[in-house]
């Protein structure tokens, strides 16, 4: 099978999934569930072959519309695009696990419109990965967030369907009013849109131009999360939390995240943002959201709204990455998206889990839940470890270079944002894990009874993978086997990340450099 083929099927195979488990849903969820499974399993076995092929020096391109000379919708791979895929497509094969035990064990209405806007989504994601020039990545960026917008309003509360309006019109306004606004100038500065190794921009408009243009990019592309167009994050943690796995984890923010990089690399070039300065002034605003979204987070008692707020200061490390404009910030920003990826994924299942056995959301209710549910504590204070940046976690490594960045570009004042935020990550990550163990359980609430009887009117699923796991009298259990089994599995690869973070570097050594 050609390099081509795989592509189109790359892109085909999620999109017939979604339409499989649409008219499947209807007759069976298991079949519809099964559906899932597979259609995530083909796909990541097509990229795997793909990272093979781009990974042997190979760069196949296909072009499947031309609307005007440099004007199509292109897909073409590099290693680049090919770490945000495999993000993508294996992390959905472990998300769609999860989504089976937390949707049936919470009792989640219209899962079968949950699935098939998910896999939409891992589409745009995919389309995303691939682009060859601008003009596809904005196509497939928008279907990216139209999918995803029933997924934020999934409840149909009201409070849902106010975070779908945010969601929406933040992400929507900003990739009309400076995205589009952007790829139109940089067609008419250039005359074509396809990302090229170097940069476009070189020698094409004065540094002012560039500078005026890049912050029209950075700005327009809102899943980046950057301040002051970041309100959607957090408003969106309204939704289930396979749906907060997606948005920071699976799809929706590292497209964010990797489509700043692309337009680093592949529209400006480092080497053009470093030697006009263009970059610098949105280096400060990434170190500012860093710093800034950690307090936020550090005030919040609601899990996930903590977590969201970390994944702003997160994200922003991947952007700072960028704006420092050197080889090896940037090499370290895309290390900081598997990274990120890996551990934050773990947090929000973690998350999810509690609420599926607890019923709990607040921080301030889990005090002493640590001992009741030990594995899940312990994988949460491990993805911590990752988030923080120490060893023998993955998320070390992305800091590390991140650091080397700003002291090979002399922008010392990083390196204390980046000390600083790490403090900030142990102070609103680390009493979470220390309440859980060594906290006093609360005088149970009147209306947490209540609660617990609304959620148990349905029935107890009768399946073994979905009860809730109890090991013998001693009072410790854990949600069911499909929420905690990718929860360990998301674990294992925060460890391991850091041991094959070599590799990564290696795969990306034809894009950054050695």
């Amino acid at each position: 099978m050609t390099p081509e083929t795989l592509i189109l099927l790359a892109l085909a195979v999620p999109l017939v999934g979604a339409l499989l488990v649409l008219f499947s849903g209807v007759a069976s969820a298991n079949i519809r569930d099964g559906l899932t499974v597979i259609t995530a399993a083909i796909l990541f076995a097509i990229v795997w072959q793909l990272i093979q092929i781009v990974d042997a020096g190979g760069r196949p391109s296909l072009t499947l519309i031309e609307m005007l000379p440099g004007l199509s919708i292109t897909f073409t791979l590099e290693p680049l695009g090919m770490i945000f895929a495999g993000i993508a497509s294996f992390l959905w094969i472990i998300t769609s696990f999860y989504a089976f035990g937390y949707m049936r064990g919470h009792h989640e209405h219209n899962q079968t419109r949950f699935f098939f806007c998910f896999a939409i989504a891992i589409m745009s994601a995919i389309g995303i990965a691939f682009a060859g020039n601008m003009l596809t990545l904005f196509v497939f960026y928008e279907v990216l967030t139209i999918s995803t917008f029933p997924l934020v309003a999934h409840s149909g509360t009201d409070e849902a369907k106010r975070a779908g309006r945010i969601y929406l019109g933040i992400l929507i306004s900003t990739s009309i009013t400076f995205l589009l606004t952007a790829v139109i100038w940089t067609y008419v500065e250039v005359g074509t849109l396809d990302f090229t190794k170097g940069g476009i921009m070189e020698g094409n408009a004065s540094a002012g131009v560039i500078a005026i243009l890049f912050g029209l990019y950075i700005y327009g592309i809102g899943k980046a999360a950057l301040m002051p167009f970041h309100r959607w994050l957090p408003a969106a943690m309204v939704a289930p939390t396979p749906v907060s796995a997606l948005l920071h984890a699976v799809a929706v923010v590292k497209a964010g995240v990797f489509s700043v990089l692309k337009v680093s690399v592949y529209i400006f070039g480092v080497d053009t943002l470093a030697s006009t300065g263009a970059s610098t002034w949105l280096a400060y605003v990434a170190g500012a959201t860093i710093l800034l979204s950690s307090l936020v987070a550090m005030r919040k008692d609601n899990l996930k709204a903590r977590l969201a707020y970390s994944t702003i200061s997160q994200l922003s490390y991947i952007v700072l990455g960028a704006m420092l404009a050197t080889n090896i910030s940037t090499m370290g920003s895309t290390l900081h998206i598997v990274m990120h990826a890996f551990g934050k994924i773990t947090l929000f299942f973690c998350a999810g889990a509690i609420i599926v056995f607890a019923h709990k959301t607040d921080i301030s209710d889990m005090k002493g839940l640590g001992r009741k549910m030990p594995i899940t504590f312990f994988c949460f204070f491990l993805a911590s470890l990752s988030i923080i940046g120490l060893p023998p976690l993955g998320g070390v490594w992305s800091k590390w270079f991140i650091a080397l960045g700003a002291a090979e570009s002399d922008q010392l004042i990083f390196i204390a944002v980046l000390m600083i935020s790490s403090l900030l990550n142990v102070a609103y990550l680390m009493p979470i894990v220390y309440h859980g163990y060594f906290g006093k359980e609360p005088i149970p609430k009147a209306d947490d009874h209540a609660h617990d009887h609304h959620d148990d009117h349905h029935a107890p699923p009768n399946h073994p993978m979905l009860r809730h796991l109890t090991f013998g009298r001693a009072g410790i259990a854990e949600a069911p086997v499909m929420c905690l089994a990718p929860i360990v599995l998301t674990t294992v690869g925060c460890i391991a990340l850091f041991f094959y973070a070599e590799n990564i570097r290696q795969f990306l050594t034809p894009v950054f450099g050695g």
